[in-house]
């Protein structure tokens, strides 16, 4: 027989006891399931992905900002610095405040011609190498070459549209976009479509497009994380000149 001490016990156990609410249920929200899903990644992918997402992303982001906020755009590079720096203090983040210093340099580039500069097309590579001298300083002392390696990247993506751009003879009607009235931008471009719907036109775009997809897919065959970086830049260049002519096409 169970003794009246068990019996009280086991009441006192049952009346106490309350089935979990599916609220509660012990699961990862979303946001620790996509950390999880990130980690879980390898290394240069997830460095490839966070090239790509820093190129593409600013495209929609500082391009308005700095036409209208040009000066607070220009600031926002030392910002990016200061984070980049933060994380390189911790390992855990290095590579993430590595490629994030990259990137405040192609900030600091788009900024400068963006804001004050855009009607003129012939200094857009110029200032677009503006980080040239610190990033040779840090890759001699062996530094950021994650961060630099995208730079570099992005740079060399940039040299290639605007060698398209001169090879078309497109600059004068870079220059009519750039003064237009909002309400003007979207004839020009019908300009622009027409003379890129050419043969010749095609053919150097397959050519310079077929460049850079090389020079970004082969360094993905090495497992150094630059290298990686150094891709995401070269081949967002590819997504983001799609993505503008995408958009011309439908002005």
């Amino acid at each position: 027989m169970v003794c009246y001490k068990e019996l009280t016990i086991l009441r006192s156990s049952l009346s106490s006891y309350s089935p979990p609410s599916p609220l509660t249920v012990d699961r990862p929200w979303f946001g620790a399931w996509v950390l999880q899903t990130w980690a879980s990644w390898p290394l240069t992918l997830r460095v490839l992905l966070a090239a790509v997402g820093l190129v593409v992303v600013p495209v929609f982001f500082e391009a308005p900002l700095v036409r209208s906020l040009p000066w607070l755009s220009l600031t926002l590079t030392g910002s990016w610095v200061l984070v980049g720096v933060a994380l390189m203090t911790h390992s855990s983040t290095r590579i993430w405040g590595d490629i994030l210093v990259g990137f405040a340099w192609t900030w600091l580039a788009g900024s400068l011609y963006w804001g004050w500069f855009r009607w003129e097309p012939f200094v857009h590579l110029p200032l677009e190498s503006v980080g040239i001298p610190i990033v040779l300083l840090l890759l001699l002392r062996g530094h950021s070459r994650v961060g630099c390696y995208f730079y570099l990247g992005s740079l060399l993506g940039t040299a290639v549209t605007d060698l398209y751009v001169y090879w078309m003879d497109l600059v004068p009607l870079w220059r009519q976009v750039m003064v237009a009235e909002p309400d003007q931008v979207a004839w020009v471009l019908r300009d622009a479509i027409a003379i890129l719907q050419t043969p010749i036109a095609a053919s150097r775009a397959l050519l310079l497009g077929l460049g850079l997809l090389t020079v970004g897919v082969v360094p993905l065959r090495s497992q150094q994380p630059c290298w990686w970086a150094f891709s995401g830049a070269v081949l967002s260049t590819l997504l983001v000149d799609g993505l503008f002519a995408v958009s011309a096409l439908l002005a």
